[in-house]
């Protein structure tokens, strides 16, 4: 499995020794409002086992230090290989610090080098302003606005779908 590096990143794939750090990232309420109800430990380390055999999740880490910074992973179609959906989280103390522009441009670099991919979608609640600066400012342009059709804890939010294509930037 690949290792990403940027300048202050180095985007490394999950490993057994993360489920501390991915169970506290699931957990916690001010990451999972935009992504999901919390769900049982089950259900996460279910996820988690998930992540640790697909071939591009990562853990999000600085160069000078072990600590996780988060996590990212892109998920290519089965369907067209030229086509991948990516998702990322970022835990709050290292949020506003350009850590997930710099991790989503990586991989973004990675998947349009490395693989087939040649467009990226990601989806994400129009909520979520942070997350929608972080998709523009790589070069994501919103491609759909899917009206309540996320569901969080029986609340329903507009779903915004984004997409970069290879060669747009």
């Amino acid at each position: 499995m690949a290792i990403i590096t940027t300048p202050r990143l180095q985007l490394s794939p999950l490993e057994p020794s993360d489920w501390a750090f991915f169970r506290t990232l699931r957990e916690d309420r001010a990451i999972m409002r935009y992504m999901a109800a919390i769900a049982p430990e089950k259900e996460t380390r279910r996820l988690f086992a998930a992540r640790l055999t697909a071939p591009h999740t990562f853990v999000i880490r600085a160069h000078d230090d072990e600590t996780p910074l988060g996590d990212i992973g892109l998920q290519i179609s089965t369907q067209n290989r030229e086509e991948a959906d990516i998702g990322y989280t970022v835990i709050p103390r290292a949020q506003g610090k350009g850590i997930a522009s710099e991790a989503l441009n990586a991989i973004c670099d990675y998947a349009f080098t490395q693989t087939t991919v040649r467009a990226i979608n990601a989806y994400v609640l129009a909520d979520n302003s942070g997350s929608v600066r972080v998709l523009e400012k790589i070069g994501f342009v919103r491609t759909q606005v899917l009206e309540k059709a996320y569901e969080i804890n029986g609340v329903r939010y507009d779903d915004w779908v984004y997409r970069l294509e290879y060669g747009a930037v």
